[in-house]
């Protein structure tokens, strides 16, 4: 009787552990292809004309690819690397190949399941089967106490319910050998040059040199858990912004795939047993709980994801400031604290959850620019993107997700006293300012001229003035704001705007 092929088509699931396309293909004695595509519609420009994937991200994501071929290597098989459309791609391998099947991860959101679709009907004259598995997430959707069209709306809604009635599976274990490939070209990892892309430069203040792959991403989580034992105060360092530790790290090994979810609870069970259980291990499952969550509401809610008037479907006259967009991006708004994250995002790919929160907050609720232009900037940029917790994200501080607790931003000055007091952050990634007292680093604006030429830095020329006062700002766009919110009532639905 001869062997079935079987091709596993990765996507973000770039590991060898907890991979049920490849586990189910191994206990049907199957002939395992493995495949990564690099989709050309990945490396295009956003609707605001952005890069896509910026950098930083191919430069992990290509990173991710290589470690996976070493690992598949080492067990016996290859990776497979082709660039073009999966729905191109993928026939013209089951042709060559003889492939009985496709499996692989599904994914929840517009872009990616129209490549699915095209994909399946590119196959269905092949009569070649695609069997999608369930793999991002902590819990499975068969184990949700409700149906994805019944997740709840809110997110202490959705996790106390989960929290008491899904059970977490454990990860499967990665394989310890593989059937060796057929004959084929196994194909050439482009370089970040062939995708239109310059390498970025090192820069030394990153919190973390992130590399990607499933070695790198498995390595963190021994360093972070058992090598320096930092899970037992993650709940008290997490809201930090500067080194390596204040949080796990996990999230751009965890975009990729190249840690399971359920891995890491698995881990942190371990730890509970061997070494403490409190707020903090509880903390981290809280968090990955979060990333079930925006991933669920995706699936729930499809493209209103990506409306402009969000997943409440409030039409919010935004305003597409490009000259205000512009000091946002390349942090010279003059507050501190908005411009040193910006400037760590520009220069390093990652940014913290705390001045995530805060950015967002100036660009949609100071500012009054268009989320979209946030949402897409990070979707650029940020190492760690990941399609749904972005877009989730963006939506919640935008005031157009589903918490629906009307205006709220983000006192800047009042969040770096608590999370920056002695301004170590600020002079990190604003050397310009490294010289003035942490009294005085987070509202440069109230120097006098004296003191300006005592702490040497000249306002209106080494640091910006700033671009609003930011209460009135916040003001004037609460005011838009809450007009919007008493025409929702008989307002029509708002248009989607896609992603590509």
């Amino acid at each position: 009787m001869s062997t079935k092929t079987v091709l596993v088509w990765y996507r973000n699931d770039l590991r060898l552990h907890d991979h049920e396309p490849t586990t189910r293909a191994l206990r049907e004695h199957a002939r395992i292809v493995p495949l990564y595509c690099v989709d050309p519609r990945q490396f295009g420009k956003t609707p605001f004309g952005f890069e896509k994937t910026g950098p930083f991200r191919a430069r992990f994501l290509l990173e991710s690819v290589a470690d996976l071929r070493r690992s598949l290597g080492r067990l016996g098989s290859d990776l497979l690397v082709r660039r073009g459309h999966p729905e191109e791609v993928i026939p013209a391998l089951v042709s060559e190949l003889g492939i009985a099947s496709v499996h692989y991860h599904g994914e929840v959101t517009s872009e990616e399941l129209a490549v699915e679709r095209n994909l399946q009907a590119a196959l269905a004259p092949l009569n070649v089967p695609m069997r999608p598995f369930w793999g991002t997430t902590l819990v499975h959707p068969d184990d949700l106490p409700f149906a994805i069209e019944a997740i709840p709306e809110l997110f202490t809604d959705f996790r106390k319910q989960v929290e008491r009635a899904a059970a977490v599976n454990p990860p499967l274990p990665a394989p310890a050998k593989l059937p060796p490939l057929p004959a084929v070209d196994p194909g050439e990892i482009p370089q970040l040059a062939d995708l239109g892309l310059e390498s970025p430069v090192t820069d030394e203040r990153a919190v973390l040199q992130f590399k990607g792959g499933e070695t790198s991403g498995l390595a963190r989580l021994d360093e972070y858990f058992w090598n320096k034992s930092l899970l037992k105060t993650y709940k008290q360092t997490r809201n930090g912004m500067l080194g390596a530790d204040y949080s796990s790290k996990f999230s751009a090994w965890l975009a990729l795939g190249c840690l399971s979810a359920r891995y890491i609870h698995e881990q942190v069970q371990t730890y509970e047993q061997k070494r403490l259980k409190n707020d903090s291990t509880y903390w981290l499952i809280f968090e990955l709980l979060w990333r079930d969550y925006f991933r669920f509401i995706a699936a729930k809610h499809g493209d209103r994801l990506f409306y402009t008037s969000g997943l409440r479907g409030l039409d919010i006259p935004w305003k597409e400031d490009w000259e205000r967009f512009e000091l946002w991006r390349s942090g010279r708004t003059g507050f501190p604290l908005v411009d040193a994250n910006m400037r760590e995002l520009a220069a390093t790919g990652f940014m913290s959850n705390r001045g995530r929160q805060n950015v967002a907050s100036f660009l949609t609720k100071n500012l009054g620019i268009h989320w979209h232009m946030g949402a897409e900037w990070f979707e650029s940029q940020l190492i760690d993107y990941d399609v749904a917790s972005n877009w989730g994200n963006w939506n919640y501080t935008a005031g157009v997700g589903n918490d629906a607790r009307g205006f709220r931003f983000f006192n800047i000055l009042k969040q770096a006293r608590d999370y920056d007091p002695d301004g170590a952050y600020v002079k990190h990634w604003l050397p310009e300012l490294a010289g003035l007292p942490a009294a005085r680093v987070h509202e440069p604006w109230k120097l006098l001229p004296v003191e300006q030429k005592r702490f040497g830095v000249r306002l209106g020329v080494d640091y910006p003035q700033p671009v609003v006062d930011l209460f009135q700002s916040a003001a004037a766009n609460e005011a838009v704001y809450n007009a919007a919110g008493e025409h929702h009532h008989r307002k029509r639905r708002g248009q989607p705007r896609s992603r590509t």
